[in-house]
């Protein structure tokens, strides 16, 4: 193998074509009349994997499967000792989800290390190609490699409808060994990912690529309201004690306070349930969620509290209780400044504008950002649509992500910063 510098390979290009039909191929496992099913887990799952392993190996890849049921591809570098660099993404879906979110980074990476191959070039650091299981259902793969996938949390059951403990086995991991894939801070020289935006910025301002400031972080709580069930008939409006209709001051409330400040925060209550259900009962019982997102942890905790406060007032007034119960912490990840400026350089000389811009929705590269330097690299996502079979990304802006990733990959190869 040749060792090659950036300025060395200025022409040097993805192959576009392929990357393009490996998408399209990818797709067809669990595609459906509803958008492609390939949740974590389910046999969709698993084949497609067995796929991607294959395209892998023809990379020139050296192929496993960790304890945590992570893919991994390795290839050497001229100077073993240093940590690796890595790349990948995911390629589990949402329930009728996409073609593109997860799949265009992983498949993305696979791309660059097949063209390295190809070229007969290599990097000074080793590299890494890792397809992460189960990024939909919390970040599983990745939080593995962090050692804060806790041992409750393996009992949880995912979309498949297997658990957790389940799943893993089923993809040829073993959760009794996950303490063999923790790594530590400094164990990777740096971690790059490509995705779709998922949001409209991009492609409504015609930008070709965006460089992530970060990840937010993301809060969920499990918010109960407890009244009195009671007939709906017989019981006088003023006598009341309606769960519901203090969850429905609640909802307006979350939207009134989150919006009540400058900022890119959002606040969410995705979920609601009522019990006992029947249309001739006032309900008594209201579970709903909670989602705070914002890439400044401090203001998430600040909206919350005043959220909470204003939530006892209405429990209050409204004769019922309220509980708040936290369910996930995913705290913010700011991505490494150094990696945005070489994301940045590498988009430019390509000839493709970039923008900086934080990510709405959380990825692995969040995890990764706790072991090393970390950048993501965005692409227009078509009218902003994602988790949808209406997802779209077009084939130039992939091509035009790919190549990023490429110069990005061979730009810190040979920065002296990293390790």
């Amino acid at each position: 193998m040749n060792s090659l510098t950036e300025a060395s390979q200025p022409t040097l290009r993805i192959n576009a074509d392929r990357l393009l039909a490996h998408l399209k191929q990818l797709a067809m496992f669990g595609r459906g009349p509803g958008g492609t099913s390939r949740v974590a887990y389910s046999e969709a799952d698993r084949q497609g994997r067995v796929q991607v392993m294959r395209w892998m190996q023809a990379a020139g890849l050296d192929v496993e499967i960790d304890a945590a049921a992570n893919i991994i591809g390795r290839r050497p570098g001229r100077e073993p000792d240093r940590p690796p660099l890595v790349m990948g993404s995911h390629i589990d879906t949402v329930p009728n989800g996409g073609d593109y979110d997860g799949t265009v980074g992983s498949l993305g990476a696979i791309e660059v290390a097949q063209t390295l191959h190809e070229q007969g070039l290599t990097l000074r650091h080793p590299l890494e190609v890792v397809i992460f299981q189960n990024e939909e259902g919390g970040l599983i793969g990745s939080r593995a490699w962090i050692g804060e996938l806790p041992p409750e949390e393996l009992d949880h059951v995912s979309h498949s409808g297997k658990t957790i403990r389940e799943g893993i086995r089923f993809l040829g991991g073993d959760p009794d060994r996950l303490d063999e894939v923790i790594r530590k801070p400094g164990d990777i020289a740096a971690y790059l990912e490509l995705h779709i935006e998922q949001g409209p910025v991009l492609y409504e301002e015609q930008v070709d690529i965006g460089v992530v400031e970060g990840i937010v972080g993301i809060r969920w709580w499990r918010v109960t309201w407890e009244g009195m069930a009671n007939h709906a008939g017989t019981t006088p409006m003023d006598r009341r004690r309606d769960a519901l209709l203090a969850a429905a001051r609640f909802i307006q409330a979350v939207n009134r306070i989150v919006t009540s400040e400058p900022g890119r925060q959002v606040g969410t209550v995705g979920q609601i349930e009522a019990y006992p259900g029947a249309p001739n009962v006032i309900p008594g019982r209201v579970v709903c969620s909670l989602e705070l997102r914002d890439l400044d942890d401090a203001k998430i905790r600040r909206l919350y509290a005043a959220i909470e406060e204003e939530a006892r007032a209405i429990a209050q007034e409204s004769g019922v209780t309220v509980r708040f119960e936290p369910v996930n912490v995913n705290k913010p990840a700011p991505t490494d400044p150094r990696v945005r400026d070489v994301i940045e350089a590498a988009a430019q000389d390509l000839g493709l504008s970039t923008k900086r811009m934080p990510s709405g929705a959380g990825h692995d590269a969040q995890d990764m950002a706790r072991l090393g330097p970390t950048g993501m690299i965005f692409i227009p996502s078509v009218d902003g649509i994602s988790h949808s079979p209406k997802e779209f990304s077009r084939p130039e802006d992939i091509a035009n992500g790919a190549n990023v990733l490429l110069h990005t990959l061979l730009r810190l190869d040979e920065a002296p910063w990293v390790r």
